[in-house]
């Protein structure tokens, strides 16, 4: 199991934006065969850093999601959103295993 962290910096002034661009990859990861943890979206503190989580079985089954969603319509179209309102200005991918005892 691999879990991916995704740390983003975005544009503050277009945080609608950022969420609807959040909602549409929920179900997309879940489509793929990985469990989405959710958005983790600014409320005190720094007002431009979010966060999502997202399980897969391995990391070559995340690997192939990865593949996939770039010949999908709806992950292409999410991507697109994402780039025509510039709302999300950076980003970093980590991933982690869980440890449960």
């Amino acid at each position: 199991m691999v879990t991916c962290y995704l740390r983003y910096v975005i544009d503050p002034y277009k945080l609608k934006e950022f969420e609807h661009y959040s909602k549409l990859w929920i179900p997309l990861v879940n489509k793929f065969g990985g469990q989405h943890h959710g958005y983790f979206l600014p409320s005190e503190g720094a007002n431009d850093v979010a966060l999502a989580l997202f399980t897969f079985p391995s990391f070559a089954e995340y690997e192939q999601y990865r593949k996939d969603s770039f010949n999908d319509p709806d992950c292409i179209a999410a991507f697109k959103y994402a780039e025509e309102t510039r709302c999300i200005l950076n980003y970093e991918r980590s991933f982690f295993r869980p440890l449960f005892e």
